[in-house]
């Protein structure tokens, strides 16, 4: 196998049949071992590189480089200047640096096995699956490396979360959040060319199968390790990224879009309502001037959740723009709603507050249209 020792080899990619692709931070304890067990696991026949993308604050990259010029396996190194979308955004940049037809992702804190390398890549050539997962709870399989039951406890919750959120795709996955996989790089390619990934937070998989949508999937138990060093990125920031991204994955079709924005436009009557009836009980206004004001309430509750949870990642202006475009479109519709509401209170004798929640959700149709076609891209595909 070809040797990397210098700095130009390990920037560039390798064109063989199988890449390593493994994200660290701050694992230079690890290192030599991984690397050891990672030559041990291979045959010296075998087309097989490394790509290490490091986000480490420590040695790790130096630990790297010394490793490359020892071992004999093709190691290339990418440090991130900026960890730009999490331990995702680390899998997915080592993957656009791969031409292989395998790609396995793997962590670099030896929970993850490298003997299990083989049998992963024998399992996919022999069964034609586009998705092989190392799986801790398929029969055979074994969670024991987590720590502590806070840790048994999250991974149990979000697997279970993410089989809920996602039945159809996820059916025969016992291990949906596996960080340990191999996956066929034109699986992969399909998705790049629809602009479909937009990985965020330590849950890689999750985002592959939903966005590349193999034909075909299959499993590997395995026992999942105890950590020997290193740090771990099961922290709180990532949890709430993964918690985000579910959000978006689900909501990612514009169908899901609408029930989400329906939701979002539900809880945007709270505050606009609650102005409402404070005005019109302790005010002199006209109810329907009283109206034009709550709707602002409304409309900022409403843009910040859209902007910021909803159509994160998804935005072709800047934040004022978007604000001011959406203020424009939310405030467009009371030539509609104001109208009709005259009509219901004048005519069919309703109060101003429930008139004004009818008029809400008659125009939530026509708002979600243009805030989806006008201030946002669609989605290259559905969750």
């Amino acid at each position: 196998m070809e040797r990397s020792t210098s700095s130009k080899d390990r920037d560039r990619t390798v064109d063989c049949s199988v890449t390593i692709v493994i994200p660290t931070f701050n694992e230079a304890a690890n290192i030599e071992e991984l690397m050891n067990q990672i030559t041990a696991a291979i045959s010296s026949e075998q087309d097989m590189s490394v790509v290490f993308v490091d986000d480490s604050t420590d040695s790790t990259q130096d630990v790297i480089r010394e490793a490359a010029a020892r071992f004999p396996v093709h190691v290339s190194l990418y440090h991130r200047p900026e960890p730009v979308g999490g331990l995702g955004g680390a899998v997915m940049e080592g993957i656009t640096r791969t031409e292989s037809r395998w790609i396995v992702v793997m962590d670099a804190d030896l929970q993850h096995p490298p003997s299990l390398l083989p049998r992963l890549i024998a399992q996919g050539e022999g069964s034609g699956a586009g998705l092989i997962v190392a799986s801790r709870y398929k029969d055979g399989g074994s969670a024991s490396g987590l720590d502590g039951r806070y840790r048994v406890l999250v991974s149990h919750a979000s697997r279970s979360v993410a089989k809920t959120l996602f039945p159809r795709l996820l059916r025969g996955v016992s291990d949906p959040l596996s960080g340990y996989f191999a996956i066929r790089r034109d699986v992969v390619d399909r998705a790049q060319r629809n602009d479909a990934l937009r990985p965020l937070g330590y849950k890689i998989l999750l985002e592959l199968i939903v966005r590349c949508r193999p034909l075909t999937m299959t499993e590997v138990a395995y026992e999942f390790g105890a950590r020997r060093g290193g740090e771990s990125t099961s922290t709180l920031r990532e949890g709430l990224r993964f918690l985000r991204h579910l959000f978006r994955l689900r909501t990612s079709g514009a169908p899901s879009r609408a029930l989400a924005l329906g939701m979002v436009g539900l809880s945007g009557f709270l505050p606009n309502l609650a102005v409402l009836w404070a005005l019109t009980h302790h005010t002199a206004l006209h109810y329907t001037a009283a109206e034009v004001i709550a709707n602002q309430f409304g409309l900022l509750w409403n843009f910040v959740l859209i902007d910021k949870v909803l159509y994160h990642g998804r935005k072709r202006f800047d934040s004022w723009m978007r604000l001011l475009g959406f203020a424009a479109l939310a405030n467009a519709d009371l030539m509609v709603r104001i109208p009709l509401m005259v009509l219901l209170v004048s005519g069919f004798g309703f109060a101003p507050v429930p008139a004004t929640a009818i008029t809400l959700a008659v125009a939530f149709a026509l708002r979600f249209l243009c805030v989806d076609r006008f201030l946002y891209r669609r989605s290259g595909g559905s969750a």
